[in-house]
């Protein structure tokens, strides 16, 4: 199981009473941060993935989780990411709680076996609707009861909203492992959001140049993209003969990082240290 860990060596594992734990979850990777909230500083990330293609299913994740000598530790705070396209957004002058199946089922085909959830976005009145597989919305309410569970899309947009500019328009590319999202604000709002499958490449490349077109975003805009970039060089040199200024965007906050992380690609990560921004 490929495995990743970075650590500073204030790292204590007996003052977890200290951190604030973000934990993404899904059934390609769990992967997740710990922030010492005494010194405002990131001290340890830690990921797992499946081997070759495979993926997680909630027994493997449950394993994984229990024998994670931190993530059985009690925490000040625990965010939990859930990456799923399965995802609507309704703005909140129009959103009823008791509505929210019937918002999902609007655009998703319904399946009896999931758990419908709201994430509230910070900073925008927007509600994300989408749905977890039962066994997996139980095994997080379970192995975190206390703990914070959020639709991806929420520190997507609060990263987005931290360093929007002020003219122009802000586009972000934020990828995982079958699908992406493409989000675009002007200064003032939300533009643009959708999630995109993909297979290849050419379809990443296909999407977002149609998309860029459609809302009029300039060539010589800055795009930023996050997540699972896997094939960075070529990802970017298919962009470059398109786009003028292409990016990889770093977590930004009211937080520093250790030196040690210094040591792998923030931006795939990026969802997990934006997640102490929300509320």
């Amino acid at each position: 199981m490929p495995f990743l860990e970075l650590y500073d060596e204030t790292l204590d594992i007996n003052s977890t009473e200290n951190y604030e734990l973000s934990v993404q979850v899904s059934s390609d990777d769990i992967s997740f941060c710990i922030l010492d909230t005494l010194r405002n500083k990131f001290v340890m990330l830690r990921s797992y993935e499946p081997e070759d293609n495979s993926r997680f299913d909630p027994y493997r994740l449950n394993e994984i989780i229990r024998k994670d000598d931190f993530l059985i530790r009690k925490f000040r705070k625990t965010n939990i990411i859930t990456p799923t396209p399965r995802s609507t957004m309704v703005p909140g002058p129009l959103f009823e709680d008791s509505r929210k199946e019937e918002y999902l089922d609007f655009n998703q085909k319904k399946n009896d076996r999931e758990r419908v959830m709201i994430s509230k976005i910070k900073n925008s009145d927007i509600y994300t609707i989408f749905s977890l597989q039962e066994g997996f919305a139980d095994l997080l309410k379970g192995l975190f009861p206390e703990g914070n569970i959020m639709h991806s899309r929420q520190p997507l947009f609060q990263y987005v909203h931290f360093n929007r500019r002020s003219t122009g328009n802000n586009v972000h590319i934020h990828f995982e492992k079958e699908y992406f999202d493409t989000v675009i604000f002007d200064p003032n709002e939300l533009k643009f959001c959708n999630t995109f499958n993909f297979k290849s490449r050419s379809d990443i490349e296909y999407f977002v140049l149609y998309v860029l077109k459609k809302m009029n975003v300039r060539q010589d805009e800055t795009v930023y993209l996050s997540g699972k970039t896997q094939e960075k060089e070529a990802l970017l040199h298919g962009f470059s003969q398109y786009l003028t200024d292409v990016r990889f965007a770093l977590p930004q906050g009211n937080y520093t990082f250790s030196y040690v992380l210094s040591e792998t690609e923030l931006h795939r990560f990026l969802l997990l240290f934006s997640a102490v921004n929300c509320e």
